[in-house]
Parts: structure tokens; sequence; C-alpha cells
């Protein structure tokens, strides 16, 4: 393993995203988050994802040079095109319009359409909470989860996050995929060539599974059964139904380098405490509510150990040598 500090990080995934053929702008904010995730202790979702998105840019299957514009915006709601290209400068317009009109509307929904990938979702809650907001996150991915019953993947893992402000202390982040686990685990433990619990995933013929790589091809389990799978089609219809995205049966797998341009929605909806009960009630609510929680030994809050991993990795974090020097190979 070899040790590299979150700027040299940062430079050295921007370089190769450049390299592949994206703008100076939107390499910059796809680097950001996927450091971001590395920092936070999820690999899954960090610099590993550079070599697919560098192929994808190669192969066409996002537009490195797309301007993202808001196409829609009526009181509450506002929708961004992102012109099939990448989903972090999209979501950053998307989030920063939200907080903007939030301070009138009191609530917002923000979709975005024609996306990518979007990495973690609670990194584009993270500056809603230092404002006092609230925010949920959605976004549907390539199909990988059956309908239940059903024998074919159809909604994508579907993740959903969430975030509270606190006063004086971090804020609660929720962030989980509909699957029994996120589909990028797969991806790390076949690139490792591990084989991977029995119950994460189904193969093509609807088995259970420990290769990954049959995981990959096949379906991934929905969390909690019928629950998870029926969740999962609610984030498919706030993703795409409200946004006009593709489905998630109509796009190709980010986890191959050829085939379509996905076109995958996210939405978020940011709410001000204060256009309800007010801020002083939510936060006395809400403190509250943690304070009885942690009452019983052994409750862990969501989002304290990402919270720690931020702080400990703000010199630097590990990554694996093959590949610090692929990604070294794809910035030339």
């Amino acid at each position: 393993m070899a040790r590299i500090d979150p700027s040299s990080a940062q430079a050295l995934a921007e370089r190769a995203l450049r390299a592949a053929g994206a703008s100076a702008r939107n390499a910059a904010s796809t680097a950001r988050a996927l450091v971001f995730a590395e920092r936070e202790g999820l690999p899954s979702h960090g610099l590993s994802r550079v070599p697919q998105y560098a192929a994808h840019l190669r192969l066409g299957r996002v537009d490195g040079a797309a301007e993202p514009r808001v196409v829609h915006a009526r009181g509450g709601a506002v929708l961004v095109d992102a012109h099939e290209g990448f989903a972090f400068p999209a979501i950053d317009l998307a989030v920063n319009v939200a907080i903007d009109r939030v301070v009138e509307q009191g609530v917002v929904f923000a979709g975005v359409s024609n996306s990518h990938h979007f990495g973690v979702a609670a990194y584009h809650l993270r500056n809603l909470a230092s404002r006092g907001l609230v925010g949920l996150a959605f976004g549907n991915s390539p199909a990988g989860i059956p309908a239940w019953g059903g024998k074919r993947a159809i909604f994508g893992t579907n993740p959903f996050a969430a975030v509270f402000p606190r006063r004086n202390a971090e804020p609660v982040v929720i962030d989980l995929s509909l699957s029994e686990v996120a589909r990028g685990k797969l991806m790390v433990a076949a690139r490792e060539g591990r084989e991977i619990p029995l119950g994460w995933a189904l193969d093509r013929d609807g088995q259970p599974t420990t290769d990954p790589k049959a995981g990959l091809a096949g379906m991934m389990a929905p969390a909690g059964g019928l629950k998870g799978a029926l969740l999962a089609l609610v984030v498919e219809v706030l993703c795409t139904a409200l946004t006009g995205a593709a489905l998630g049966f109509e796009a190709d797998s980010f986890f191959v380098e050829e085939g379509n341009r996905p076109r995958i929605g996210q939405a978020f909806l940011v709410i001000d405490p204060g256009a309800l009960a007010g801020r002083d009630v939510f936060n006395e609510r809400l403190e509250t509510l943690i304070a009885y929680m942690l009452q019983d030994d052994g409750v862990r809050l969501p989002g304290e150990r990402r919270a720690a991993a931020l702080a400990a990795t703000r010199e630097g974090f590990e990554v694996a040598d093959t590949l610090l020097a692929q990604l070294r190979d794809l910035a030339g």
C-alpha cells in the first residue's frame, strides 16, 4: 500500500480524467467527490472509479465536455439537465440552486436528468447541514435488482441518503443502497480475487452466488427482501418519472467499459426546518431522540464512523500500489 495526501490524490485523479477527455471543471468536480469517498473509508466509490470513468470517457459513454444547466424551475421545483455528462457538476448545480430557493420556498425538490454514476449519495448533502437544512438524496442506477418475485434485473441498487443537522455536533448522516450491499463492493472483491458472502448477489439465473463476477453479471439481492424491492421501486419513480431520466433497465452497466450513455436520474429534497415547526423545535426534538437512543449501550449514531475517518485522513490515506500505478499511467 502507498500513502498519498488528499491534494495529490485530487490532482492525480483530475489529470487522469482530463487525459481521457474531461473538461477541467468536470474533472475537478468528479475527482473531488472520489477523494472525499476515499477519505471517508469508502474505496468502492473512491479512486477505484477513475479507470472506469476514464474508459467511459474514451468510449463515449459520458460526455466529458458537457455543461449542465437548469431547464425548468417553478416554485419549489428545479430540474437540471446533465446533458449526458458526469453527475457531480450537475448535482453541484442542482443542490446550490435548491439552497438558494429554499430560503423563500421552505422546501425544494431538485431533479437531475441525463446523468451518470453519482458516487456516495450523502456526499451531495454535505453542505446542507452546516446551513441548518435537512437533505434527502435519491439516485437510480443501471438495473441490478429484480422486482419481487421476478428473475430479471429491473431496478438499480438505487441509493438513498439523508442528513439531519445538529446543534454543536456532527450531523446525523444515513446512507444506504437498496441492495443487500453496494454493488461497488462486488467490484472491489472481483478486482482482488475474493469471494463474497452468500446472500449478497444472484447469478444470471437468479441463484445465490459467492462469485463477485457472477454477481456483477447477474443481480444484487434486495435489502430486506420484499421491503427493499419496494423501496427500490419508490426511488426509481422519484428519479425517472419526475425527471425524464432513463429507467434502470434502459441503462447499460457501469461495470463494463462499452455500452450506452446511461442517462439516469437523481433527486434531492431540501427542507428548511424553520418553514415548519421551527429550527428550535427541530433541534430540541432531534436532540431528545438522540439522547434517548444513546441510553442503550452499543448504539452508534449514523455518520460517526465517516466523520472520524474524514478527520483521520486529513493528512493522507492509503491506496493500493496497483491502483496508484494505474492512475499514474492514465494521467500520463
